[in-house]
């Protein structure tokens, strides 16, 4: 799949944590504590139907990792989903993940396909990466003197 640069599927990552709606939130827990995975990426645990690996089943829902703190090991993620985060289609231009990520104080969004199917993730980190001069990250952070 190619996605143009300024979209969704352009900026996503395609190595999201996934889990069933019968998983439980030990075994959510134990796969976010993987030392491999991305903070951002960590911080939350999408749940669809199998295949459990990009691209999935139909997409169900997200938990957040503070919410995943606050339950009992036991418990199903299909109990404790969020469903109010809306997944974006993998052509959504960037400016929408932009506003939506940050009216909301979102660490992640969904992107699914037209068969809403999980296909990745926008984390904050995609966005800053794409915001931020290519340059950032040397001593003078970007910025010019003068």
């Amino acid at each position: 799949m190619s996605f143009g640069e300024f979209t969704a599927g352009g900026l996503m990552t395609t190595e999201p944590v996934i889990c069933s709606s019968e998983s439980t939130v030990a075994e959510a827990m134990a796969l976010i504590r993987k030392k491999d995975i991305a903070p951002a990426l960590a911080a939350s645990v999408f749940v669809t139907l199998p295949p459990f690996e990009t691209v999935t089943g139909r997409y169900l829902g997200m938990v957040h990792f503070q919410r995943l703190l606050r339950y009992p090991p036991h418990v199903r993620l299909g109990t404790i989903l969020d469903t109010d985060v809306e997944p974006v289609l993998a052509d959504t231009h960037i400016s929408k993940i932009h506003r939506t990520m940050a009216n909301y104080n979102l660490v992640s969004i969904p992107v699914v396909d037209s068969e809403n199917r999980l296909i990745g993730v926008v984390t904050v980190d995609d966005v800053l990466d794409h915001l931020l001069p290519d340059d950032w990250r040397s001593d003078d952070g970007g910025e010019t003197n003068g």
